[in-house]
């Protein structure tokens, strides 16, 4: 199983950027995924959830109003869209499968990709 997350970059505050998380290695099906991110010195903090059907969404406090998570058309790859950056979204950016619920704690997902560093320039 492989997660493959990428998308990352520099932007600058208040830009846009849209990361991207393939799955491969087996199907999700019914299952949620999400993203998590990871500033240097912090613990790794929950930002957004979507089922498998896309039909129900759930976004930490920090980015509601700002990020749009999304299933694409294989629901084996998600997106977060992220607009109106602020320097204190940088962080790697994780994304992760497998939970059965829209959880937003690290440890209800077994699947994990790589991070994918973002960088908001003020």
């Amino acid at each position: 199983v492989q997660l493959q997350a990428s998308g990352g970059g520099l932007v600058q505050a208040g830009g846009s950027l849209r990361l991207s998380c393939a799955a491969s290695g087996r199907t999700f099906c019914g299952s949620v995924m999400g993203w998590f991110r990871q500033a240097p010195g912090k613990e790794r903090e929950f930002v957004s959830a979507i089922t498998w059907g896309g039909q129900a969404r759930y976004y930490a406090d920090s980015v509601k109003g700002r990020f749009t998570i999304s299933r694409g058309y294989a629901n084996n790859t998600i997106y977060l869209q992220m607009n109106s950056a602020k320097p204190e979204d940088t962080a790697d950016y994780y994304c992760a499968a497998g939970s059965t619920v829209l959880a937003d704690v690290p440890n209800e997902y077994p699947y994990w990709g790589q991070g994918t560093q973002v960088t908001v320039s003020s």
